[in-house]
């Protein structure tokens, strides 16, 4: 109040603009209920029924999103994955070593030929000049002491290869013995999902047969809020709203008492349809 004014000043509350208390809960009730959505209440508790069967199916929805067997078959098919690079791997360099191992061979093969030939040729008497003949034993020599490196060479691939291939072959095993075990898994998970598919197939079908008893304005705001709220309806029991779980003040449930029976009320905190029954505490 202005200072200096008197009591009353200032207000213009006269005969013709003064607001009466029906005004005030006329304006609460428009605030609190949908003026052109109406329903009676059996048709309104029919929506408790459908928040049941949307938080039933949003329930199974969750388990088959979560069920243990999808994660472990993540793990699975990952471990499956890195055994099918190091098979890779393995049979790449198993592949170099084979090329270098064929190479030494050769090599030893020469090496030996070459060997032979100056044998034959010194058993036959063909080199007769002491200097040559000195010659070609040193390089006899010689090429027995290249076979011998070669031939540790070749020793050293064979080694090395056959540790290869004891580990391409101890890959191969841990592959056969993964693979079924995912076979496992993937027969559990896939009877989970077929569990839970037989479950929300009856729950849609419920719903189906009670939306369709649903007048389509209420089941279009019911919807709304559903995708909103994650509830589209919830009860007002004992003067509390089951969706938000808040106690409704007072004030509103004056107004919500006041409200007729057909017409749809709204939780003034989270917006959900608050259905009236004999367990509201109005």
């Amino acid at each position: 109040m202005a200072p200096g004014l008197p009591r009353g000043a200032g207000s213009r509350e006269g005969p013709g603009n003064r607001m009466t208390r029906e005004d005030g809960l006329r304006r609460a009730l428009v605030g609190l209920t949908l003026g052109g959505v109406k329903a009676s209440p059996q048709t309104q508790i029919r929506l408790l029924e459908l928040a049941d069967l949307d938080a039933e199916l949003a329930r199974l929805d969750h388990r088959r999103r979560g069920l243990p067997e999808i994660a472990e078959l993540v793990r699975l098919e990952a471990r499956a994955s890195e055994l099918k690079d190091a098979l890779v791997v393995t049979e790449t360099e198993l592949g170099d070593l084979a090329r270098e191992q064929s190479r030494a061979e050769r090599d030893v093969e020469q090496v030996r030929v070459r060997i032979e030939k100056d044998r034959a040729r010194l058993d036959a008497g063909q080199v007769s000049a002491a200097r040559e003949l000195a010659s070609l034993q040193s390089e006899i020599e010689n090429l027995h002491r290249r076979q011998g490196d070669l031939e540790e060479v070749v020793l050293e691939l064979m080694e090395r290869r056959e540790t290869l291939e004891s580990q391409r072959d101890e890959v191969t095993t841990d592959r056969e013995s993964l693979g079924a075990e995912i076979a496992t898994v993937t027969a559990r998970r896939d009877e989970a999902f077929a569990e839970i598919d037989e479950q929300a197939a009856k729950a849609s079908d419920q719903r189906g047969g009670i939306a369709a008893d649903v007048p389509a304005d209420l089941l279009a705001l019911y919807d709304q809020v559903r995708k909103t709220k994650g509830v589209g309806a919830a009860m007002l029991r004992a003067g509390r709203c089951e969706g938000c779980h808040l106690n409704v003040d007072a004030a509103d449930l004056k107004v919500i008492r006041a409200a007729a029976p057909d017409d749809v009320v709204r939780c003034e905190e989270c917006r959900r349809i608050l259905i009236r029954t004999p367990e509201s505490g109005l």
